[in-house]
Formats: structure tokens, sequence, C-alpha cells
């Protein structure tokens, strides 16, 4: 089956190449780094070397806990990061500076993976959440690196896509020297598919450190806006405007836009009075304020008093509500959450969310939040305290690498 997944990758490239052409267009990054894509790395190796793929954005925040308790652990390591998109390379040097090292993970063609083995030999391998490349996982199984799925999830609709191909997919999952789960249900979906060595370490999410500096602009900022602020966290497309009409003209409050993805800035700022590249703070008058920024969530969620969660409203899973949480922003979210189950369900049952059917029920949950200042303030302790509480998962990670036995 590997084969047959091989030449139907193969008979891809032309469209692939296309592809990353045309993504470029929007997002230089894609254009950059090329070769690596495809196996080929400039610069001396290190001897030593961990190897973490986060895939884009979120994963490369995610893992930032783990990498850096990986960094104190292993000094005498050096930690290798990759991604596959444009913004999430940026994240990596944004997030890691040049405490690690940055390459593009290469396409799943088995000479690529061969290349990318041989030149970086990494004593492990982690990949975080739901990362599973059949010729990636065969590459390291014939080099003797054990790869760990760290932060793992595996929503009902994904085990069913992976349970469908599973002459495929069983080998590769089969190969994973551990897995650590967020949660039960993900750890029994995994089990199923045939990972080997499960274990319930929770969510790295929750053990991300906000950015104390983007929290006290973020306050600075609503206090300067002197009015209600209403936030639209990492939409995707189509969201804005299902969202924004259900908001009247003569609202009094604010409401900010912040994109999933920053190709998409421009087309916002056509439904948008202000953006914050452009205009720091935006006009008494203006009614919507796009957050054109990457690497701010923490200063957007402090600067709101409402935040409704994007990629909900489409079935798309959402995003990341723990960040809001963890900021202090009470959090309203549509029917689609299935890539934060775990997370979701925690934060409807401690009170800090609301889950809505629907765009114009979100508004409405906003609006009388907005109108409910106790309500709030009773959310964002909510909020903190489920984050505190559920913190620990990286030393629970560390456990699990450490019982590999690598030195």
């Amino acid at each position: 089956m590997r084969l047959l997944y091989t030449i139907v990758l193969r008979l891809a490239l032309p469209l692939i190449v296309l592809r990353l052409w045309w993504r470029g267009r929007r997002e230089p990054g894609y254009r950059e780094g090329i070769p690596e894509r495809f196996g080929f790395y400039e610069g001396e190796r290190p001897e030593r070397v961990i190897w973490v793929h986060a895939v884009s954005v979120g994963e490369a925040r995610a893992a930032a806990p783990l990498v850096r308790a990986l960094g104190q652990a292993y000094p005498d390591h050096t930690i290798l990061m990759t991604g596959t998109t444009a913004a999430g390379r940026e994240t990596l040097k944004q997030v890691y500076g040049e405490s690690v090292m940055v390459a593009f993970l290469p396409y799943d063609y088995p000479e690529s993976v061969q290349s990318f083995l041989e030149r970086w030999h990494p004593r492990l391998g982690i990949l975080m959440e739901t990362e599973i490349w059949p010729n990636l996982l065969a590459g390291c199984a014939a080099y003797g690196i054990p790869v760990v799925l760290a932060n793992a999830r595996m929503s009902e609709k994904s085990a069913r896509g992976y349970q469908r191909w599973r002459a495929l997919s069983r080998p590769a999952i089969g190969s994973l020297a551990a897995v650590c789960a967020q949660s039960e249900a993900d750890a029994a979906r995994l089990r199923a598919l045939g990972a080997p060595r499960v274990e319930v370490t929770g969510n790295l999410k929750f053990d991300v450190t906000l950015d104390t500096a983007q929290l006290a602009a973020g306050r600075e900022w609503k206090t300067k806006v002197a009015r209600p602020v209403l936030l639209l966290a990492s939409t995707r497309e189509g969201e804005e405007k299902l969202l924004l009409e259900q908001l009247a003209g003569n609202e009094l409050f604010l409401t900010v836009v912040v994109p999933r993805h920053p190709q998409r800035f421009d087309d916002v700022a056509s439904i948008s009075q202000s953006r914050r590249t452009r205009a720091r703070l935006p006009e008494p008058g203006d009614r919507v304020h796009l957050g054109d920024t990457m690497g701010e969530m923490a200063f957007y969620y402090a600067a709101c008093d409402v935040a409704i969660i994007g990629g909900s409203f489409m079935p798309l899973g959402g995003q990341n509500l723990i960040e809001a949480l963890a900021a202090g922003a009470p959090v309203i979210f549509g029917p689609s959450m299935f890539n934060f189950a775990e997370a979701s369900r925690l934060a409807l049952e401690a009170g800090a969310a609301i889950q809505t059917a629907g765009p114009a029920a979100a508004v409405r949950s906003a609006r009388e939040l907005l109108a409910d200042s106790a309500r709030r303030a009773t959310m964002r302790e909510a909020g903190k305290q489920l984050c505190a509480l559920h913190r620990g998962a990286t030393q629970k990670h560390l456990a699990v690498l450490s019982s590999l036995g690598r030195d």
C-alpha cells in the first residue's frame, strides 16, 4: 500500500510545485527553502540532534514549553525544528530565535526522507499533534530513530479517515515509539489505530506562558480605546462576513478581527475601517479594526472584553481557545470544535466558555456578556483557574521521552 501511495505522490509532483509557486504569490515564504522540501540542506550538521516537527503556527507555539524543557534537559544537543507552512516557519523563528535550528520538513518521498535523515541523524524525533507520514516513519524505523507523537489528538472524524486507509496508516502509527495523548478519548482512538504505547499526558498548550509585555500592552491599548472590545479571533475565510453581518451599525463596542492566516489580511481590510499596522489606535467612529500582525494573540486577548473563537463556525474544528482562557478572556465558540474537543469540554464545564449553534447566537451571547461585567469577571477567573489546574503536560512528556533511553 505504501508503494501505491508513493506512486500517487510522485504523479502529484507537478501539482505540488505549482501549488508552491501559486501560494508564493501571496506568501513569499513559500518560495524560500524549496531545496529543503526535497531533502537538501546547507550548513554544518550538529553532532547531536533532537528533531521536533511542528507543521504550522499553532503547533509551533504549542511546542514551546516542551522545546524549552528539552533544551534544559539535553544542553549538549541541538534542537532542529521543522515546519511545513511559510507562516509556521516564520513563527518558529519568532518564538525560538537562535535557540534552535529551523528548516522545512521534506515532502514524503522516500529519497527526500532518506536525504533528510542522513543529513541530520536525529537521535529522537518528535511529531506534534497529528503528523503521520508513512514514508517518513518507515525511514525513521529503518534508521533506528525513535519517533514520538507529542501532544497527540485524534478526533472521531480523523480516526475514521485513518481507519479507512488502515493498510497505509496502521504500519506508520504502529512504528511510533510512543504517543503522548492529550486526553483519554484521543488515547483510545490512537490505540484502536494501532499505536503501541499510548500515555495520557495532557495538553502542552496549557503550559504555554503568555508574553507579559504583550498582555500589558493589550490592557493599555484597551484603556485608550475607551469602549468595550469584541474580538473575532483566528477567523477563517467566510467567518468574518457571517459574524459581522450580525452586528448593527450603531454598536457601542469596537469589533477587532484577527484572521488566522496573514495572506487574508488585505481581504479583511476591505471590511474594516482601520488596521493595526497603519493606525495603532482606531478612530472613535470605527466599528471594525483589523488586527493584521502575527505573534500578538496575547495582546489581542488582553485587549478584549469577549473573544469569539474562529474556525468554529465552519466545519473546520475550531482554533486554540486555551490562550484566550489564560489571558482572562471570556470565550464564545461555534458548533465545530473537534480539534479542541477536550479543551472545549473542560472550558464549558468550568463556566469559562459558551458554545453556540451559529454566528447569530454567538453575537447575541457576546452582546449579553458585554453588558454583564459580573458574568465576565466570573468567566475570566474560571478560565485562569482552568489553565492553572491543567498545567504539567511538559514534565509528563519529558518522562516519556526519557524512558526511551536516549542520552
